[in-house]
C-alpha cells in the first residue's frame, strides 16, 4: 500500500494541474445536467424558483449551476397519519405526539350529546405533486387539519351506540369528506383509506356507561322475549278462531245440505202417493218398521184375532220371557 501512495504521489498527467481543473470542472458539469428519478417518483423541476416541468421516470437534464433544481416526489409511497394515539415513532407537524395532543384529538361529542374517544389513521398518496409543493403552505399540517375536522363532522351526527358498534361506516364516510376537503383545497393528495381503531368513552365515565348498556342489553331482551311470545299466542288464537269459523262454516253447509235433501225426498215422495197412494203408503210403512224394529229389544208378534197377550208375558220375571 505505501508503495502504492508513493507512485500516486509521483504521477504527474501531461499538462499538468490544468487538466486536473479541467476534469474537476467537468464532473461537476455533469452532476448538475444529469440527474435520476427512480421509479415510483417524479421531479418537480424549478427554473429559479419558478415551476417549469415534470420530470419522468428515469435519466433527465437539467440546466446547470443552479439555474433549475429538481425535487424528487414519491408517487408510490403510502404515507400516514395518526389521530387520537401515539405509536412508537407517531409524530405531530414534525415533532413527538405527547399525551395531551393525542387525547385532545381523540374527545368527540357525538349527536346525543356524549363524549367519545375516537382514534383513527389515516392512510394517502400524493397524487399531484405540483399542488402539493405549491398551492398550499404546509400540506402535511392542512392534511391532519382537515382530517380532525372531517372526523368530527361525521361523529357529530351519530350516537355513542353508532360511533362504537359502526366503526366501518363512520370511516367510509370520514374518507369521502375528507377527500372531498382536500381536492377543494388543491392539496394533490390522495386518501387511500381510512381506518378506525377502537371506539370507547372517557375513563372516567367507563363504568356508567356499562352500566347504562346493560340496561339497554336488558330492555332488549324483554322486548324480544314479549316479542316471542306474541308471536306464539297471536297465530295460536288466529288458527284457532279460523279452525271455529271452518267448522261453523261446514256445520251450517251440512244443515242446509240436509234440510235441502230431505225436501227434496219430501217432494218426491208426494209425487208418488199421488201417483199410488196405496201402493207409497204401504212402502213407507214398511219402511218405517225396517228402521224401527232392529231398534226394539223385546219384540211379540201376535195373531190378529188374540184379544190378551197376558199369556204370553212371565210376570214373576223382570225381564219378561223371550222366545
Amino acid at each position: 500500500m505505501d508503495d502504492i501512495i508513493n507512485q500516486l504521489k509521483k504521477f504527474k498527467p501531461p499538462g499538468g494541474s490544468l487538466l486536473i481543473i479541467v476534469v474537476i470542472a467537468a464532473l461537476m458539469f455533469g452532476y448538475s445536467v444529469f440527474f435520476t428519478i427512480e421509479s415510483g417518483s417524479v421531479g418537480v423541476v424549478q427554473r429559479f424558483g419558478k415551476f417549469v416541468r415534470i420530470a419522468e421516470p428515469g435519466p433527465n437534464f437539467k440546466l446547470p449551476f443552479g439555474i433549475e433544481k429538481v425535487t424528487k416526489v414519491r408517487q408510490d409511497r403510502v404515507y400516514k397519519e395518526e389521530f387520537g394515539f401515539q405509536s412508537e415513532r407517531g409524530e405531530i407537524d414534525g415533532r413527538y405526539a405527547s399525551a395531551s395532543d393525542t387525547a385532545n384529538i381523540s374527545l368527540m361529542l357525538t349527536g346525543d350529546l356524549n363524549v367519545a374517544v375516537v382514534p383513527w389513521i389515516v392512510q394517502y398518496k400524493i397524487k399531484d405533486p405540483y399542488n402539493f409543493l405549491f398551492k398550499v403552505k404546509d400540506a402535511n399540517g392542512l392534511l391532519r387539519d382537515l382530517s380532525e375536522s372531517s372526523m368530527r363532522l361525521v361523529v357529530g351526527d351519530r350516537s355513542i351506540n353508532e360511533v362504537i358498534t359502526k366503526r366501518d361506516e363512520i370511516a367510509v364516510e370520514a374518507h369521502r369528506v375528507l377527500q372531498e376537503e382536500l381536492d377543494a383545497a388543491e392539496t394533490g393528495i390522495n386518501v387511500v383509506t381510512v381506518e378506525m381503531k377502537k371506539t370507547n368513552v372517557p375513563t372516567p365515565v367507563q363504568a356508567s356507561f356499562n352500566e347504562v348498556n346493560q340496561a339497554t342489553q336488558e330492555k332488549e331482551k324483554m322486548i324480544y322475549q314479549a316479542r316471542e311470545d306474541y308471536n306464539k299466542a297471536i297465530p295460536a288464537a288466529k288458527g284457532e278462531a279460523e279452525r271455529t269459523i271452518k267448522a261453523a262454516e261446514g256445520y251450517a253447509l251440512d244443515r242446509i245440505n240436509r234440510a235441502q235433501g230431505d225436501a227434496a225426498r219430501f217432494t218426491d215422495l208426494y209425487s208418488e202417493y199421488v201417483k199410488a197412494k196405496d201402493v207409497t203408503k204401504r212402502r213407507l210403512y214398511l219402511e218405517s218398521l225396517k228402521e224401527l224394529l232392529p231398534k226394539i229389544n223385546r219384540k211379540f208378534i201376535v195373531d190378529a184375532d188374540q184379544q190378551n197377550i197376558l199369556p204370553l208375558l212371565n210376570l214373576g220375571n223382570s225381564e219378561g220371557e223371550s222366545k
